[in-house]
């Protein structure tokens, strides 16, 4: 927290009426500041360029181009320490471990009360983390080497990316210009997670996808 008191917050949700429910949401609250906005990475970036100093950012995973993960993973390999709350309609089975492993220091699914976000933030902004009961658990679990029961749960972030995108019926091209990789290559992901999760085709993957509400 910055030494005013004031908890600075950055959010990124690429949705205009979920960035302005988050941001009236904290407004509520004279200890917590919203400094700035942004859709995707490109623009978070340019706000942490033009020098913003967010104590917490509040990011969303599905962002056009690279997804939270991934800017959670570029915000870490550039020694940003800035503390991110993933705030997603994912649930916790689905994507919070992962995000953890990324460098979150928190995981909220979009459906908790607003109040549970402000203490969320208010919990990062102190230094802590913020673990539901139920995230809580399922790192229990993955200690005890009872997780990553699902196929999808041992994709890298790349096949999850991969998935996901022929889940929602991206074409091969399309998914190489959004994770600005070569066709070549996104065609080797999708070869390592058909062999991973032992399926043949894009339809079996998007019935996947769906089935387990990865799209």
């Amino acid at each position: 927290m910055s030494t005013q008191g004031l908890t600075r917050v950055i959010v990124v949700d690429d949705h205009a009426l979920i960035r302005r429910g988050m941001r009236e949401t904290l407004a509520e609250h004279t200890d917590i500041r919203v400094i700035g906005e942004a859709t995707e990475y490109g623009e978070l970036r340019e706000l942490l360029r033009s020098g913003l100093t967010p104590d917490v950012i509040v990011l969303d995973i599905n962002l056009p181009g690279r997804d939270g993960i991934d800017v959670l993973k570029t915000l870490r390999a550039e020694g940003n320490a800035v503390a991110v709350l993933v705030v997603t309609m994912y649930t916790e089975d689905q994507y919070a471990l992962r995000s953890l492993r990324a460098g979150a220091n928190g995981y909220l699914h979009k459906s908790a009360p607003p109040q549970t976000l402000v203490a969320a933030v208010r919990q990062l902004a102190q230094g802590r983390r913020y673990l539901s009961a139920e995230i809580a658990e399922l790192m229990a679990a993955a200690l005890a080497g009872e997780g990553e029961g699902l196929p999808h749960e041992k994709l890298s972030d790349r096949e999850m990316q991969t998935l996901k995108a022929i889940g929602s019926g991206k074409q091969l091209s399309e998914i190489a210009a959004a994770m600005r990789l070569s066709p070549k290559t996104v065609s080797v992901y999708r070869a390592r997670l058909l062999e991973k999760m032992k399926l043949s085709t894009n339809a079996e993957l998007t019935h996947y996808a769906i089935k387990h509400g990865l799209v």
